[in-house]
């Protein structure tokens, strides 16, 4: 068991503990997982709007003369492609291919910041140092940023009044610069639920204000905060990847679902040749979605079966409130990935009906 008193806070703690959220240790800070239900704290994100507090992502400042160079080369994606004001989805590889965690990566006027998974900050601030180049200063700023993400189809009328910034003119996967009630953020128009959105980055000191004044701007929209619960299940109906869980050095990109980001023309990185090779030889295996016929959740290292054929791994699973019945996502053998593919899956001993269905689950409104 870890030792809770190593256990961190992140500025919104006393906010969590006001709004009576449940809260455990994750990633190595105390986090909410729920504050009323997971239902219907998804179903808030879906209709109007909801906040999540996620300050206990990791933030990295890359600057120098060949920060570029190092960033293409670091992931497996184009960086070179990337104009300030930009953010990008990406993903870093060991040489063999397996992945080391997925991120975002922002480029400013003159330096970038990259943002990682919680769980990995101190591997992946490890991994990138031991891959530095000449001419690159790389900083840990996790502990100096506080992150709110903001999500729903009323997100705009909610933040809008407390910004001079036109929301309106950020694209999704865009950010800029300014203020919100007053506090210098910066202002990203990306999240991990599938629904418009932003995320705030800023400083802690001034966390709590930020909270407030939100939660004031959104109350005719019924605002609540939304616990780690409903953001599971908000990313599964989007089949969006959770590291740990759908990924790890264990699978790469192109098997992962994440080929799109995987540009294996651009100049030598790391884990290309692997890539390439893997490639070259045809997918083994693919991360595919799937939808339960009977009842019963599956749960991640569940068997997955063809005809009682062993063909694959559940990596997540959840009821998905959206659709009102259990959806799922596992490594399957390639034959078997086709949507339409009658499939079963062990539930602790239960077989059970299931179907390969197309991913998303359901539709994305983030445009």
């Amino acid at each position: 068991m870890a030792d809770e008193s190593a256990v961190k806070k992140t500025p919104f703690y006393d906010k969590h503990l006001a709004c009576g959220a449940k809260i455990v240790p994750f990633a190595g800070y105390w986090m909410p997982i729920q504050y009323t239900s997971i239902i219907e704290e998804h179903r808030r994100v879906r209709t109007t709007v909801g906040v999540f507090d996620v300050s206990h992502m990791g933030e990295f400042i890359v600057k120098g003369k060949n920060a570029e160079r190092f960033i293409n080369y670091l992931t497996i994606n184009d960086v070179t492609k990337l104009v300030p004001g930009q953010v990008q989805y990406s993903a870093m590889c060991y040489p063999d291919g397996g992945i080391v965690d997925d991120l975002l990566v922002y480029r400013f006027p003159d330096h970038f910041m990259l943002v990682v998974n919680a769980s990995n900050i101190a591997k992946d601030f490890a991994w990138a140092q031991s891959n530095l180049m000449e001419e690159v200063e790389l900083t840990n700023i996790s502990d100096q940023t506080g992150l709110l993400a903001i999500q729903g189809p009323q997100v705009f009328e909610t933040l809008q009044p407390l910004t001079e910034t036109d929301l309106s003119a950020i694209p999704f996967y865009h950010f800029q610069q300014g203020k919100i009630a007053g506090i210098d953020v910066i202002i990203s128009r990306t999240g991990y639920t599938g629904e418009k959105g932003f995320e705030i980055y800023h400083n802690p000191q001034y966390s709590v204000h930020l909270w407030d004044a939100i939660f004031s701007a959104g109350k005719p929209y019924q605002i609540q905060p939304i616990g780690l619960g409903a953001r599971d299940t908000l990313r599964l109906e989007m089949k969006y990847c959770l590291y740990g869980n759908d990924i790890d050095q264990t699978t790469n990109p192109l098997e992962a679902g994440i080929g799109w980001i995987t540009k294996l023309d651009k100049p030598d990185f790391i884990g290309k040749a692997a890539l390439l090779k893997i490639k070259a030889a045809g997918l083994q295996r693919k991360s595919t979605g799937f939808a339960m016929l009977e009842r019963g959740i599956p749960r991640h290292g569940y068997r997955v079966l063809h005809q009682g054929q062993e063909i694959g791994i559940v990596t997540s699973g959840t009821h998905s409130p959206t659709l009102n019945k259990p959806i799922g996502i596992a490594y399957v053998r390639t034959p078997f990935s086709t949507v339409g593919t009658s499939i079963e899956i062990d539930l602790r001993g239960k077989i059970a009906p299931a179907v390969v269905v197309k991913t998303p689950f359901v539709p994305a409104h983030t445009a």
